[in-house]
Formats: C-alpha cells, structure tokens, sequence
C-alpha cells in the first residue's frame, strides 16, 4: 500500500497518514462532526417554529423578532472565511472544539434569556460559534479521508446538512408541543446542552490534529474587509423586502460590491508579496473550484428560497400549523436522505453528471408541485395538500444527488494548503446564495400573491425550475475527471 501523509506543524501527523481510505482514521470521526453540523443546520431553521411562542412569551415586537433570525445568519456568514483559515493556522480540532464549545454555551444563554435584547445578543454569539467549527468540518473531512471513503463522509455530510434543513420545522414542532419541564420555546435551544457536551467530550479522543503544511500568518485587513462586504451584502438582502427596500439597502449593497473590490486586490497584491491572503487568489485559477463555487451559490439559493415559500403556501395558504407542516417537510426529506447517502456511489460512476441528474430530478420534482399545487388550488382542506407530495418526493431525490458531488467537486482539486480557506469560502458562499435567493424569490412569491397562495407558490417554483436547469449547465463547465 503506497503512503499517503499531511504534513502538520511541529511534526504532528494526521492519524491515517500511512493508509488510504479509512485506516487509523478514529470510529468517532463522523459521528462527532457530523453532530456539530447538524445542530448548526438545525438552529437556522429552528427558530421559525418558535417565533410566535417568543412573541407571546417575551412580548417581542416585530423587529425584534427578525433580529433574532437575522443576527444568527449575519454572525455565521462574516465568520466563515475567517474561521477556515484559522483552523489553517491554529489546528481545525482546536478550532472545532472552541466552535462547539461556545456553541452549546450561546445555546444555552439563549434557552435561558429573560428578555429579548439578551436572546438576540445571544443568537449572534450562537452565529459566530457556528462560524467558528462549521468550516473545520469539511476541512477535517478532506484531511482524514482518502479516495473512494472521502466521497462516502462528504455524502454523509450533506445527509446530514440536509436533514437538519428539511426537518428544523418538525423538530422545533414537536419540542415546542411536548412542552418539556414547562420550557416552551427555550426547549429549541436548551436540546443543544446534552448534545453538544457529549460530542465536545470526544473530541480529543476522536479528532485527529491538522493545520496547513506551511502555518500562514492571519490576514487582519483582509479578516475585517470580508466581514464588512459580507454585512454590507446580506442585511439588505434579508431585511430589505420587509423594509420597503429603502434608500439604505441599495447604499449598502452598492457599498459592498466596493468592498469586495478592494478586498480582491488586497488579496491580490499580498498573494504577490508572499504574504498570507484570507482567500488565496490561487483557489480561483482552478476552473474546477471557480466553477463549483457558483454552483454552490446558484444551488443554495434555490434550496434556501424553496424551504420558504413551501412553509408560506402550507402555513398560510393550507392552513397547517407548524408541526403538521413539518411533518409534510419529512416527505422531501425522505427522498433526500435516500438519495443523498448513496449519492457518493453515483458520483463514482457518473462523476459530474451525478450533479446534473440530481438538477433535473429536482427541475422534475418542481414542475410536478406546480402541477399539485395547480390540482390542490386554494380552496380550504388540509387533505389537498396529498397532491404535493410526488412532487416532494421527486425533488428531495435530486437534492440529494446534488450536494454530496457539488461539495466533492469544489475539494477535489484543492491542495492540502489550503484546505481550510476553501472549507471557509465554500460554507460562506451557501450562506450568501440562500440570502440571495430569499430575497429574489420573494420579491417573486410576494408580487405574486394578489392571485392566492397557490398561484405564487407555482410561480415561485417555476422560477426554480429554471434555476435547477441553468445548474445542469452549468455543471457541463466543470474540468472532466481524470
């Protein structure tokens, strides 16, 4: 057997480093990461079950309310890049393991908040913990496995992103009616204690140490000009729509395509001057990555916008409270996780096509809920909604046949130096293409809606479908496997 290592600081190697595949890799490996990631996924759709309960319980007005959803999704997006090289410079388990940590402890502070001030304040420390760990995951992923066992964690990875999107309304459904102790909504949050200590208890154990063969310095000016161009981007996008898109969502958006200009060249110039950029212009010479960093935003902004307009149309337009509408969310999680965790076999045979399948089953599945939706219409009856699900069922099998292979592509041809960066770049960029794709596709449900509930959800999935076909072709650009 030929011997495969990843040289890391002071001489430390990662414990698989003298086998391909899985050998020495400790058993715990997954099931700790992947824990983490799933109670990160899982937060970010959790707290729109709980929203009515917080209104009532800690007399929060409206725009308290967005905050707390919006100061989670702004704190986790302008971390990641950052958090990616860090685990480059400091080790990815030491950084995983401070993530998870003050993950649970925000988690806590917001199942414990008295008042709403407190609970925002703490959803955005929860956020930037998020930030902290989510991209050493991948980066873990890539590092301990090999071959034919890295496209198998990657799978299991979008399994479990996936899952933990699909059913954040039925989780949050059923704490919130089981009422544990009396604890309401705080159940949402407090459910991450015991979890999150057990994983964080096996990390040492179970997660091997890495870092960049040669520990690149921090970019400090490039850290604070990502983070502005990510703010400057995203707060009008989740909050413009509900504000009227007033005068300061443009500024701010024109600002950050200012601000992403100037980091382009800082970037630039210090990858001349041999110094340590934040994103390495070097991950962008590779067609490969270049191409499966728009797919990825193209593909996360089709899901993001997907999960909303399917809660609108059944919670307002059907009529379903949370948890039935959650139970509904399940139908498409069952094709997702049935498709998804064999979804590494078919990227073996079918490589970026694997990709493009998955695209057009969910073009396929889109076109089949407008046709459901179309038969169900907008008369009373929770029963209509059985029309959606072929619909459900066929487009949850080809997102699950996306994002395992679209996640293998964009590490595939990425240099064990720069690992982190790209684990933080990818992660980053889901998070814009969802907001992206929540703010167009409601500007698209919303203008729709004179026609009833039923006549925006069709039109917002018909703009969907497009999107899922233009993600088929673009797949077609992707470098031809070797």
């Amino acid at each position: 057997m030929s011997s495969i290592s990843v040289p890391a600081d002071r001489g430390e190697r990662l414990a698989d480093a003298e086998a391909p595949g899985t050998a020495g890799v400790p058993r715990g490996l997954l099931p700790v990461v992947l824990t983490a990631t799933f109670m990160y996924a899982l937060d970010f759709f959790i707290v729109n079950v709980a929203i009515p309960s917080m209104q009532r319980g800690l007399g929060a007005g409206a725009g308290a309310i967005q905050w707390i959803m919006v100061g989670y999704s702004l704190a986790l997006a302008a971390g990641l890049i950052t958090a990616g090289r860090l685990g480059d410079i400091h080790g990815r388990r030491r950084m995983f393991a401070l993530g998870l940590g003050l993950f649970t402890a925000a988690s806590a502070a917001c199942g414990f908040a008295p008042q709403v001030d407190l609970l925002v304040g703490a959803r955005v420390a929860q956020g930037l913990a998020a930030a902290l760990m989510a991209p050493q995951v991948l980066a873990i992923i890539r590092t301990a496995y090999q071959g034919a066992a890295q496209a198998r964690a990657i799978a299991l990875y979008a399994v479990t992103m996936g899952l933990g999107a699909v059913c954040g309304q039925l989780v949050g459904g059923l704490l919130i009616k089981a009422d544990l102790f009396g604890s309401g909504w705080r159940a949402c949050f407090l459910i991450n204690l015991p979890v999150g200590l057990a994983a964080l208890a096996l990390v040492r154990r179970c997660l091997p140490e890495s870092r960049a063969p040669r520990r690149p310095r921090l970019d400090n000016l490039g850290t604070l000009l990502i983070a502005a161009t990510l703010v400057a981007l995203l707060l009008p996008l989740v909050q413009g729509r509900a504000a009227g898109w007033p005068l300061w969502t443009w500024l701010s958006l024109a600002a950050a395509a200012v601000l992403l200009v100037v980091f382009a060249v800082h970037q630039r110039r210090s990858a001349r001057r041999g110094g340590s950029p934040l994103v390495p212009p070097a991950l962008f010479r590779d067609r490969g990555f270049t191409v499966s960093a728009v797919a990825q935003v193209l593909f996360a902004a089709g899901q993001g916008s997907f999960f909303l307009i399917l809660a609108l149309y059944l919670q307002l337009g059907r009529g379903l409270d949370a948890l039935s509408s959650g139970v509904v969310f399940t139908v498409m999680a069952l094709g997702y996780f049935e498709s998804s965790r064999r979804s590494h076999l078919v990227a073996a045979r079918l490589g970026r096509h694997a990709v493009t399948l998955g695209a057009v089953g969910m073009t396929i599945g889109l076109v089949l809920l407008w046709a459901g939706a179309n038969l169900a219409g907008d008369a009373p009856g929770t029963a209509r909604v059985l029309w959606l699900i072929p619909g459900l069922v066929v487009d949850g099998l080809g997102m699950g046949l996306v994002l395992g292979p679209l996640t293998g592509a964009s590490f595939s041809r990425v240099p064990a130096e720069l690992v982190g960066a790209a684990s933080g770049v990818v992660t980053a960029l889901q998070q814009v293409g969802g907001a992206i794709g929540v703010a167009l596709l409601a500007l698209v449900f919303y203008g729709a809606l004179p026609g009833g509930y039923a006549h925006a959800f069709q039109a917002g999935v018909l703009v969907l479908a497009v999107a899922e076909l233009a993600l088929a072709g673009l797949m077609q650009l992707l470098p031809r496997e070797r």
